[in-house]
């Protein structure tokens, strides 16, 4: 709350006959010479300014940024509010629920442990893809959904009453980032304060990392870790530097036959290219007019694809549209126009701010596109698809016996496996295969696969698996979810169909697209090539893939098959999607209706037919591509104001499922000892009330080395568990069937699980073993160092008391903000991560859990300075931090142990300390930041 007002910049502006307090920019000198994003932190700091946490001198800083300078002033950033999704959402009310009794057992009130700032949930990562193609499969899963995960809403439905100014939005309702920018997002707060109504920029932080779609609507905000969403509630300001700010130009028009999934993918690649990770990017120019707010939001969504802490688009006269659209009042809007014209936060085209990087895209040059096989930036032009794929199928096949090339193609009538088909209905499809047409020899078998029906048909490398018109980025988009329907309708009306080894699902955004689909008969159309509706929530993109077709899955396994999935998404990491499927591509929703009618990768476009029609003509996809025309007639007949006032008007209801839950009443939560899904977080065991001196690191071993590129879902997975693993184990030993496994993600409120499966992920490789892929090490507390589950090798080094290290290569913790990353690496006995390079998130999130992470020297890698990770480490420096310094280097130390080769010398090197804010450092001397918050607020 602002206790100083050192430039004068409290000011009233009326809209509609009320009266606004407002925090003006331009009291402060430099303001209009700032990008829009600096414009709306600048208000915040006027408005915050307290001489302390935000001084006059942090102000005036800001006026006077340099463009070009290295980011080097800290300020304190206070979010309007905290949005979260259910899979980083539960923990953070765990760990709310245990800061309760923390404070109790350490004197204090517990209901001082309340949000400060306005935080909504929305319980969106939970559904699960079991049942589709079939019309009952949105009922099923949802059923299946509340089996599965009834204790935890029940817990979500405590907190929604335990805590205050804490809103949930139940399962079924629509995916977080959409409910986001469709309802829950005002563009302008407003809010009483200090006995008056005060006006000032939305504003949010989140504990999903697309976060940053609400970039779209001129709102600034971004992925945070659970633990900084945890603080951010509680009051903590987001400490940050003032960013560089890259200036992205648009011009020109996006041209026919190219969607907005292919503009994001393109701005993907050449913001990947660029290098933006730590700064805001900002898009300007007389193109930006043109682009559709459900663009910008698909544009702003994938900013950690670009690697980007914000994508802004700026408020203008697009954004009101969209207000009104989507059901806001009158009054909401005016005050959005009002309050933007009046702080110098209106988009003028005309007027270029200063920018720190400068880069352009002409959006009549944009070509359509995919992702894949494995990484969002690693974009393909369509028209290659066919070719790449060719060579990209080499890295993930084995070697066959023989090169004889047989031809496999064949023409036979054969019906839909009965978890994916269409009632009643037989299809035509000719059966490609890689062999077949050139492609590469050294593959595995193909398959022979028979349906329950008795049909059969051949599965080879590349085949399509798995299509899923699924995530945030794509559902909120009426043009691209359309043009999927069209593509679905003028399909079926030629009489083609999904290949009968593809699952299809359909995972809508918000109930608002069911009633477009609904109203313009679209429905029908993706239904009867196969796309059922599975659920409204992440579904495919998170991993809550489900099974695939049981006999599919069966030959993939039996011939360690390399088969594809082709979603329209953000996320397309190793591992991610299926456990079944090792290359995953993003397409836009038309493309992956088509590649499910493709049934192949093995698959050119251009001059591959999709099948014939009733006259024995071959139908390509041009033929069933609509037109920009045909897509904007539906929007403009199927779209209206009425849609969105009638789906959010109950948004916080839900179901009777929902309401029905039996809740818990008071103020500290009653756990259940034998539940597997809610558990009492262990980070305040034995706390004292004052933190403990930094110690050095000594005695180190490595649990894991690793490459470049491994993200947060090689950390922390949030699909599949496998009964085999450390996690199966424990949840078969607490009675748990296989079947109710569920996913990581959903048992994030069980650190039991989740310690468990840390650095679990089926794709993760650990350099200290050769050709393993999952969750293994060495362990160096048995003789000879046998390879063994990381879980249980931290469970011995944790008994001998052996502080343990992690080496690892560039972008380290890449992808979801995902807190169990940190809190996992924590939990097994990490206190140091030693990488090439960071992204953002998971860098502090580490900080935040009392891990430091630490870079080599710029050039150098783990394999540069010879570490093979049998090394015993040491870290000296680190006990600075006592003397209120924070060391930019400490020294590390890796001697050679029993276990490294013969021959191997001692390894010395100065590590530079990511500790990057004084705040950051305050968190790691009190152990992490849950903790200094509960000791602040004792």
């Amino acid at each position: 709350m602002s206790t100083v007002n050192s430039f004068g910049a409290q000011s009233t502006l009326s809209v509609g006959g009320t009266d606004y307090e407002i925090y003006r920019i331009d009291a402060v000198e430099g303001y209009e010479k700032l990008p829009f994003s600096l414009k709306v932190l600048l208000e915040n700091q006027l408005r915050t300014e307290d001489g302390a946490n935000v001084t006059s001198e942090q102000i005036t800083a800001l006026g006077q940024w340099d463009a070009n300078a290295e980011p080097n002033t800290e300020i304190q950033f206070t979010p309007a509010r905290v949005v979260m999704q259910d899979f980083t959402g539960v923990p953070c009310i765990v760990d709310l629920a245990t800061m309760r009794e923390a404070v109790t057992a350490l004197g204090g009130d517990p209901n001082k442990i309340n949000p400060l700032s306005p935080a909504e949930m929305v319980i969106d990562h939970s559904v699960i893809a079991d049942l589709f193609g079939r019309p009952d499969a949105l009922e099923r899963n949802v059923e299946i959904e509340y089996e599965r995960n009834g204790e935890r809403y029940q817990f979500l439905r405590w907190g929604q009453t335990a805590f205050d100014d804490f809103k949930v939005v139940p399962p079924g309702t629509g995916i977080v980032h959409q409910v986001n920018i469709e309802h829950l997002a005002k563009v302008i707060y407003d809010r009483p304060a200090n006995g008056v109504l005060r006006a000032y920029p939305d504003t949010c932080v989140g504990t999903d990392s697309h976060t940053t779609m609400v970039n779209g609507l001129g709102v600034l905000g971004w992925g945070v870790g659970g633990i900084e969403a945890e603080a951010a509630m509680l009051g903590q300001p987001v400490s940050m530097l003032i960013p560089r700010v890259v200036g992205f130009k648009l011009t020109g028009d996006i041209p026919a036959g190219v969607t907005a999934t292919d503009v994001v993918l393109t701005i993907t690649d050449m913001l990947r290219k660029h290098g933006v990770v730590g700064k805001f990017v900002e898009f300007y120019g007389e193109g930006v007019g043109s682009v559709p707010l459900a663009n910008r939001a698909t544009i702003g969504n994938m900013s950690p694809e670009f690697g980007s802490t914000a994508a802004m688009f700026p408020i203008d006269d697009v954004t009101l549209d969209y207000l009104r659209l989507t059901g806001r009042d009158e009054q909401a809007v005016a005050l959005v126009e009002a309050y933007a014209k009046e702080q110098h936060l209106w988009h003028d085209p005309s007027v270029e701010p200063v920018f720190s990087e400068y880069l352009e895209l002409d959006l009549s040059t944009v070509v359509p596109s995919i992702a894949g096989p494995k990484r969002p930036q690693d974009r393909i032009l369509l028209s290659d698809a066919k070719s790449q794929f060719e060579k990209d199928i080499e890295n993930y096949v084995s070697p066959r016996a023989t090169e004889d090339v047989v031809d496999l193609e064949s023409d036979e009538s054969f019906p839909a496996s009965d978890a994916g088909s269409v009632p009643g209905e037989e299809h035509e499809h000719k059966v490609s295969h890689l062999l077949s047409s050139g492609g590469p020899a050294n593959a595995s078998t193909p398959s022979l696969v028979t349906t329950p029906e008795g049909q059969t048909y051949e599965l080879d490398n590349g085949a399509v698996t798995l299509a899923a018109i699924t995530s945030c980025t794509n559902t909120s988009n009426p043009s691209v979810m359309i043009a999927a329907g069209l593509v679905a309708r003028k399909a079926a009306e030629k009489g083609l169909t999904r290949k009968p080894w593809v699952k299809t699902t359909l995972g809508p955004g918000s109930k608002v697209v069911t009633d477009y689909y609904e109203k313009s008969g679209l429905d029908k159309d993706l239904e009867q090539i196969g796309f059922y509706t599975v659920g409204y929530g992440c579904t495919i993109c998170i991993g809550n893939s489900g099974p695939m077709i049981e006999e599919v899955s069966e030959a993939i396994n039996a011939n360690d098959l390399a088969v594809t999935a082709v979603l329209s998404g953000n996320r397309n990491f190793e591992g991610r999607i299926s456990p079944d499927v090792k290359m995953n591509y993003l397409a836009s929703p038309p493309l992956v209706v088509a590649y499910a009618l493709a049934g192949s990768m093995h698959f050119d476009f251009e001059t591959d037919s999709l099948g014939t029609d009733a006259e024995g003509n071959e139908v390509f996809l041009k033929d069933i591509w609509p037109s920009p025309d045909e897509v904007q007639e539906i929007i403009d007949t199927s779209i209206s104001r009425e849609q969105f006032i009638e789906q959010y008007k109950t948004v916080f209801d839900g179901d009777d499922r929902w309401r029905n839950l039996p809740t818990p009443e008071g103020s500290v939560f009653e756990w259940n000892e034998d539940s597997t899904y809610v558990r009492k977080a262990p980070y305040f065991d034995g706390m004292p009330a004052e933190p403990e001196a930094v110690t050095d690191i000594t005695g180190a071993r490595v649990l894991a080395k690793l490459g470049d590129s491994v993200t947060t879902d090689h950390i922390s997975p949030a699909g599949a568990i496998k009964a085999d693993t450390p996690a199966g184990q424990y949840l078969t030993s607490h009675g748990i069937d296989r079947k109710n496994f569920n996913s990581y993600g959903s048992r994030r409120g069980n650190h039991e699980v989740m310690i468990r499966g840390t650095f679990a992920n089926i794709r993760l490789r650990n350099q200290l073993l050769d050709n393993v892929e999952g969750g293994y090490t060495r362990d160096f507390t048995q003789e000879g160092g046998p390879q063994s589950f990381i879980y249980d090798a931290s469970q011995n080094y944790q008994a001998e008391n052996t502080p343990l290290v992690i080496l690892g290569g560039k972008e380290y913790g890449s992808g979801s903000s995902r807190d169990w990353a940190a809190k996992g690496t924590s939990l097994l006995g990490v206190g140091a991560v030693i990488t090439e390079s960071f992204e953002r998130i998971h860098r502090s999130n580490l900080i935040g859990m009392g891990v430091v992470p630490l870079q080599f020297p710029a050039g150098e890698s783990a394999d540069s300075l010879g570490l093979d990770g049998t090394e015993v480490f040491s870290i000296e420096g680190l006990t600075e931090l006592n003397n209120g310094v924070t060391p930019k280097t400490v020294h590390v130390t890796a001697q050679p142990s029993e276990h490294s080769p013969a021959g191997k010398q001692t390894v010395e090197f100065d590590a530079v300390v990511r500790i990057d804010t004084p705040g950051e450092a305050d968190y790691y001397r009190n152990g992490g930041i849950l903790q200094y918050v509960l000791r602040s607020l004792v």
